[in-house]
């Protein structure tokens, strides 16, 4: 598992993914919603963490978020 340090917090990505899920129109519970339906373990609860920066996000699921959004993770992580 590969863990993404900008120097001050272990989750990089949590204010591009509030940006993007609001570009698209859609609240942190349909977010969530649709990842599950995809068959992956995301709640509001998490969605809500990582958007605040308060969550660890692996690798694994950068891919994901990801791929929802249709973007690369270099693009994420930016």
């Amino acid at each position: 598992m590969k863990i993404y340090w900008n120097g001050t917090s272990k989750n990089i990505i949590g204010n591009k993914i509030r940006t993007l899920r609001k570009q698209t129109g859609l609240t942190q519970k349909e977010l969530a919603e649709k990842l599950q339906l995809e068959g992956h373990e995301f709640s509001d609860l998490t969605i809500l963490r990582i958007e605040q920066g308060k969550r660890f996000v692996p690798d694994y699921e950068v891919a994901i978020l990801a791929d929802f959004f249709g973007i690369t993770t270099d693009e994420l992580l930016k």
